[in-house]
């Protein structure tokens, strides 16, 4: 299964790396390095996550991963998984 990054779920993990490096530059390395060997996980195991509560559609999931959620959808016709968006409520605005 192909994982795709949508450039908003770039665009949205940009801008909370640099949130966290601001902080501590090796936390924002860390939660990179580990979300996206999470994400990798997902080839094996797709549905392993809920129905996402912001779609009805049985095709999108909300992974949770250190209060941050990643909504992303699979397709199996075309062998692929398309992480949407990542967001975490409680993030201040930027």
């Amino acid at each position: 299964m192909k994982i795709i990054e949508s450039k908003q779920f770039k665009d949205e993990l940009r801008v909370i790396a640099f949130y966290i490096k601001k902080d501590k530059l090796s936390a924002s390395l860390s939660f990179v390095t580990l979300l996206k060997k999470k994400i990798r996980d997902l080839k094996d195991f797709p549905y392993q996550y809920k129905k996402s509560i912001y779609f009805d559609n049985e095709e999108i999931r909300d992974m949770v991963y250190t209060g941050y959620t990643i909504v992303y959808e699979v397709n199996q016709e075309q062998n692929t998984l398309e992480l949407l968006s990542i967001f975490n409520q409680n993030l201040p605005d930027l």
